[in-house]
């Protein structure tokens, strides 16, 4: 069965209290992610549990109330906000007689659709073959031992299973073969850079907190935006001449990161992601409109401590002051802030500055603290061209 979304399909979005602080109980971003994958939500469940049924996830009572809220509502798959194990998944579109997907394989989903560059759709299809190959059992099941004998490929006996995994095996092999030639690609220009004493920044943040438009609004870039989750997956790097500094760096913009990150997909962004734990400077963009920014910004935290960036200096940008209240604005423009370290579970100050790179309100400032950590490396004699991955 293929369980790939379809075009505006109608979903029943569900969600798993297990006492976690990040539960997101009105399935917000589940929803807005299942949106940016052209799903229509059309209702949403939340129930609470100790642990994860083995079998269901759920428990066999809590499946038969998404099976008749699913047929009340019209739903034609069901969308859970966790992860899935194959067995788990198998088991629940058995009883719910529908397709069942999580938000791993949601996730994917949007990168598939939103990769542009050859490196970006290498990582992705890495990513879902990757995810795949833990599914063979529920896809394949069905099937009857195939007939062996001379001349029939895979030998005697040997499962339709057994040639599909070997099948994704050998696919995995070769795409991790060709993102290790675009990695060393990578590191030539790193090295480029690096000769030149080239100043680096790389610009990281949560999903849709304005990474992309605060990138075109310091570079004069033309870089694809939306006001939607995962809008930009290609890192683009442009030069960015500082005048303070009297000197131009290299500003790379990157790929958003998001709670629960599936680590296939750190694992396959590893190149992409590898400019960031690279940089002499992280820009962290953060939605400072967003009433969860604090979450957010932890989550960042997280997911460059898993990438080893952690240790890379860092600058906030609260970005969309547009979207906040004149009277809710900060009193100063910079400051101090401080964020909370997942490895020593101790808190770091961090200098912060407040933005809107959509009208330019704080931009003059945010360049001038940018000279100043630009001014801690020889000035680039010989500046790089413009890189862009495409």
């Amino acid at each position: 069965m293929d369980t790939r979304p379809a075009a505006s399909a109608s979903v029943l979005l569900v969600g798993v209290d297990f006492g976690h602080a990040n539960f997101d109980d009105k399935l917000e971003e589940l929803g807005l992610l299942a949106q940016t994958a052209g799903l229509v939500p059309v209702e949403r469940m939340t129930c609470k549990r100790k642990a994860p049924d083995a079998a269901l996830f759920v428990g066999t009572g809590k499946a038969e109330e998404i099976k008749m809220m699913a047929r009340e509502c019209g739903a034609s798959e069901i969308l859970f906000d966790q992860s899935l194990s194959p067995a788990q998944q198998r088991n629940l579109e058995r009883t719910l007689d529908m397709p069942v997907n999580d938000r791993t394989f949601l996730i994917l989903e949007i990168f598939a659709q939103r990769a542009r560059s050859h490196e970006g759709k290498l990582q992705v299809e890495l990513a879902k073959l990757q995810y795949l190959s833990t599914r063979l059992v529920r896809r394949w099941s069905h099937l009857e031992r195939q007939t062996g004998g001379a001349g029939v490929r895979g030998g005697p006996g040997e499962k339709q299973i057994e040639l599909d995994k070997r099948m994704i095996s050998e696919s995995i092999k070769r795409t991790k073969e060709r993102l290790n030639k675009v990695k060393r690609q990578r590191q030539t220009q790193r090295k480029q850079r690096d000769r030149r004493n080239s100043f680096t920044i790389s610009l990281v943040g949560y999903t849709n907190a304005g990474k992309t438009t605060l990138f075109n609004a310091l570079v004069k870039a033309r870089a694809y935006t939306a006001d939607q989750l995962f809008a930009t997956l290609d890192t683009t790097t442009r030069q960015l001449y500082l005048g303070d500094a009297a000197r131009s760096v290299s500003l790379s913009d990157t790929v958003g990161f998001i709670r629960d990150l599936p680590h296939g997909l750190i694992d396959a962004f590893q190149a992409t992601l590898q400019e960031a734990a690279e940089a002499d400077l992280l820009l962290h963009v953060v939605d400072g409109s967003n009433p969860d920014y604090l979450e957010q910004v932890e989550q960042v935290q997280r997911v460059l401590a898993e990438i080893g960036a952690d240790q890379v200096p860092q600058l906030l940008v609260f970005n969309k002051l547009d979207a906040i209240e004149k009277d809710r604005w900060p009193l100063q423009m910079s400051d101090m802030f401080e964020v909370n370290d997942p490895v020593s579970e101790t808190a770091k100050s961090l200098e912060r500055v407040f933005v809107s790179a959509k009208t330019g309100e704080g931009l003059p400032l945010l360049r001038q603290v940018l000279a100043k950590h630009a001014g801690t490396l020889p000035v680039d004699e010989s500046p790089l061209a413009d890189e862009s991955v495409v």
